[in-house]
């Protein structure tokens, strides 16, 4: 069979609460362009009558953002079995210095912003939009050699991973690099 030709992802959608609030807070404190609004009252894929503003914002180099308003769907909420730091959106930086940057921006705009964590191949922070969603900046502090040896462990660690549900050791200099960074 062969292969689908993915471009790259066209975007990605969310659901806020209120679009004005969402296009305002991204271009604010993240400087996202306000790209486009599409607004219906019905669904064009399903014929249902429910009314939205479909909003959506450059994330560079391509990448989009969008969010759904649903004024007549119930409250938003969120996966009550699944922990606030599993799900997010990641966007990376160039540099720790645009990382560092970063976190003093989103701490005078009064957010809170858990970080600068270490994870052996990049550095992140995290804090969470007006609509609960926790976002990630995140920059790579690894070498394409460290990324070659990742690639290459990575089916090894996903098959042992499915046996036996337990942290497989198959990069074991990342593990080692992360315990060292937080034991210290």
């Amino acid at each position: 069979m062969k292969a689908m030709n993915l471009r790259r992802i066209h975007h990605v959608a969310y659901r806020c609460r209120d679009a004005k609030q969402t296009v305002e807070f991204y271009q604010r404190v993240l400087g996202m362009d306000f790209v486009l609004a599409i607004a219906e009252d019905t669904v064009p894929s399903t014929g249902a009558p429910d009314p939205y503003m479909h909003v959506f914002l450059d994330a560079g180099m391509g990448n989009v953002l969008a969010f759904f308003e649903l004024p007549n769907a119930p409250d938003m909420g969120r996966d009550a079995n699944t922990p606030d730091w599993v799900q997010h959106i990641a966007f990376e930086l160039g540099s720790l210095d645009e990382l560092r940057e970063a976190q003093a921006r989103l701490q005078r705009e009064g957010l809170s912003v858990v970080g600068p964590t270490d994870h052996g191949i990049f550095t992140s922070i995290y804090f969470f939009d007006p609509n609960g969603h926790r976002i990630e900046l995140t920059t790579n502090t690894c070498t394409p050699g460290q990324m070659a040896q990742l690639h290459e462990v990575a089916p090894a660690m996903l098959e042992e991973w499915s046996r036996t549900k337990k942290a497989p050791r198959h990069a074991a200099w990342l593990h080692e690099k992360h315990t060292k960074k937080t034991a210290s």
